[in-house]
C-alpha cells in the first residue's frame, strides 16, 4: 500500500506538531513527556507513541529543531572576522544560555546514547559551518591544519559545552560567560592570526 501525498503530509504535521509540543514543555521548564508534549496540540497519547517511543528521543529532536538563526544573520553587518566569528560563538552561547532546559535533557540524552551504544552520537555541526564560512570569506594565510585547528578550538569554547564549563563549573553569571567567550575567540585569534 503506498502512502498518499496527504497521508504524508498529515504525518509530517503531526510529528511537528508533537516536536512543537515538546519545546513549549521546556520553555515553561516542565518535564517533557511524549503524551504531554502531543497533549499540547490536541494529539492523542497513542498517536504520539508511534512518532516518539521515549521523551528522550523526543527531547532531542525537539533541541535539534529549534530554528537558528541564518549566517547572514548571525554575523550581522560585522566586517570583519575576528567580528564574525566572535558574532558566532556568542550566538551559539546566548543560543544555550536561552534553551538551557533544552540543550540539558539533549546532553542527557546523548550521554546515555553514547553509554548504550559505547560510542558518541552525531551532532549537528550547524556552528562549524559557520565557522568555516566565515574563514572561507577571508584570506587568513592558515594552513588547512591550523585552520581545523581554529574550528575545533571555537567549537569547544561556545555552545551548551561552554555554557557547562563557565556557568556550572566555573560559576560565572551569564554575562560573565559572554565575556569569557569573547576572550577565548580573542586569544585563539591572535595566537593564529
Amino acid at each position: 500500500m503506498t502512502n498518499s501525498p496527504d497521508r504524508s503530509s498529515q504525518r509530517a504535521r503531526t510529528r511537528q506538531a508533537i516536536l512543537d509540543g515538546a519545546r513549549e514543555l521546556l520553555l515553561e521548564g516542565k518535564p517533557v513527556t511524549v503524551a504531554a508534549a502531543a497533549a499540547k496540540n490536541g494529539v492523542s497519547k497513542a498517536t504520539s507513541y508511534r512518532y516518539f517511543s521515549t521523551p528522550d528521543v523526543l527531547v532531542a529532536e525537539a533541541v535539534l529543531d529549534i530554528a537558528v538563526k541564518p549566517y547572514e544573520d548571525v554575523v550581522g553587518d560585522q566586517p570583519d572576522l575576528r567580528g564574525k566569528l566572535k558574532a558566532i560563538c556568542l550566538y551559539f552561547l546566548d543560543l544555550a544560555l536561552e534553551n538551557e532546559t533544552g540543550f540539558r535533557q539533549f546532553l542527557a540524552a546523548t550521554l546515555r546514547d553514547w553509554q548504550a551504544q559505547n560510542h558518541a552520537t552525531a551532532r549537528g555541526a550547524r556552528r562549524i559551518s559557520m565557522f568555516r564560512r566565515a574563514l572561507s570569506e577571508h584570506d587568513t594565510g592558515l594552513s588547512d591544519d591550523q585552520t581545523e585547528m581554529l574550528v575545533r578550538g571555537l567549537s569547544a569554547a561556545t555552545g551548551m559545552e561552554a555554557m557547562i564549563a563557565l556557568v556550572d563549573v566555573a560559576r560565572a553569571t551569564p554575562d560573565q560567560a559572554r565575556e569569557a567567550v569573547g576572550f577565548m575567540v580573542d586569544a585563539m585569534l591572535d595566537r593564529l592570526l
